[in-house]
Parts: C-alpha cells; sequence; structure tokens
C-alpha cells in the first residue's frame, strides 16, 4: 500500500537520514545499558521486567521510524508508516512502565496508557489518514498523563527525574509544532532531532530514578563501620 510521503530534497533526506542512524544505534546501545543496570541495581523482577518493556519499546520505535523514512521500496511505505504511528504509542506507555515499577504505584494510570495505545495502534493501522487529529490528541494525552493525573507517582519519584519527564515532554509537545510545519525547509529533520532530545531527556529521568535502587546496597557496605563505632565508643 503506497504513502504520501512528501518529496523531501535530497539534503533533508540526508540530514533526517543521520538523525536515524545516530537515533537507532545509540538507542541499542542504550537499551542494553538500561536493562543490565536494572539487573546489577535492583533486586525487584517487576523494575528488570519494566526496564526490559521500556527498552524493547524504544528500540521498536526508533526501527519503525528508520524503516518508514529510509526505505528505497515505495510500496512498502504505507505499511512501515502505519508501524511507524503505532509505535510512538508503545514507546509512550512503555516509557511509564518502569517508573511505575520503580515508584511501585500507579497499576491504574500505567493499565490506561496500555489501553490507550493499543486505541491508538488500532487507529493507525486500520485507519490511516483519518482521524488524524484524534490520534495526534492521543499522543499528547498519553505523554502528560502522568504529569496531569499521575499524583502517586509523580508524588513518589524524585524531584529530579520529575524535572527531566516535564523538560521531555516539553520538546516533544514543541517538536510537533515542528512535525505540523510541513513547509518549513528540513521540517522532518527538525522533528525527529526533538524526538531524539526528549528520548534522551526521558532516558536520563529514568538513569536518576533507577540509580536510587543502589541506596540499600551502598547502606548495607556502611553497616560494618557502623558497627565498629558502635562498640569503640564506650572505650
Amino acid at each position: 500500500m503506497m504513502s504520501d510521503y512528501p518529496a523531501y530534497s535530497r539534503a533533508e533526506r540526508l540530514s533526517d537520514a543521520a538523525i536515524h542512524v545516530a537515533g537507532v544505534a545509540a538507542g541499542m546501545v542504550g537499551a542494553g545499558v538500561i536493562v543490565a543496570l536494572a539487573l546489577r541495581w535492583s533486586d525487584s523482577p517487576w523494575v528488570w521486567l519494566g526496564a526490559g518493556v521500556y527498552a524493547l519499546c524504544l528500540v521498536a520505535m526508533l526501527l519503525a521510524s528508520a524503516l518508514y523514512h529510509l526505505t528505497p521500496v515505495e510500496h512498502w511505505r504505507g505499511l512501515l508508516q502505519r508501524l511507524d504511528h503505532s509505535a510512538i504509542y508503545v514507546k509512550i506507555a512503555g516509557t511509564y512502565t518502569p517508573f511505575t515499577a520503580l515508584a511501585g504505584t500507579g497499576p491504574g494510570l500505567l493499565a490506561s496508557l496500555w489501553g490507550a495505545a493499543l486505541l491508538g495502534t488500532a487507529i493507525r493501522m486500520l485507519a490511516p489518514g483519518r482521524f488524524v487529529w484524534l490520534a495526534l490528541g492521543l499522543y499528547l494525552g498519553m505523554g502528560w498523563a502522568g504529569v496531569v493525573a499521575g499524583g502517586d507517582l509523580i508524588a513518589a519519584l524524585e524531584p529530579r527525574t520529575v524535572t527531566l519527564m516535564v523538560a521531555g515532554g516539553l520538546l516533544y509537545t514543541g517538536g510537533m509544532l515542528f512535525f505540523l510545519w510541513e513547509r518549513l525547509p528540513f521540517h522532518n529533520t527538525i522533528w525527529h532531532g526533538f524526538v531524539l532530545v526528549a528520548t534522551a531527556i526521558f532516558y536520563a529521568a529514568l538513569l536518576v530514578e533507577l540509580s536510587d535502587e543502589r541506596a540499600p546496597a551502598s547502606a548495607l557496605a556502611d553497616q560494618p563501620d557502623l558497627a565498629r563505632e558502635a562498640v569503640l565508643a564506650p572505650l
């Protein structure tokens, strides 16, 4: 099935290709690192699962976008476009998954996000080109759901984590203006640049929150010194 892919200039295509190649490479490395750190820093199977889900969704989104925008086979673009647009919903829900595992709260919010991801995927796969504003609104609604409606989740996260999540959300939202500004030269490259930077910021937020899982191990390591001080204090 064909898609109405814009007639970008050679320079626009090359710049967008560079963004995608860098994104896929960084995403694959980052996915492996986050899973390894989760296994090393946390003893919770739910955190391991959350990190694994996030890693898979991250790589899936980056690959889907790269395949759609870089494929030389025009008759594949229709299907690849659907997968590209659907993967964004999955990535948003997948991003919130490890945060809820780390915070130990927000199962209702997470279930709602995955339900919205299924709805968005159904719209994109079964009715491409229709309900465009509903689909875009669903992206934004899902992205900001944790900040607006996830009171318990936000309260349980580190302030630095929340700050990074808000910054990433603002970049995603601001980037959509360039996605819609189709007459602007290099608008697609700019949009994907916003996506990569925002993705990196959310990744950093997850690293910040995940690093707190090391605290119990550090405390245990300090216990021998505390015990020795307690014994020597009366002497």
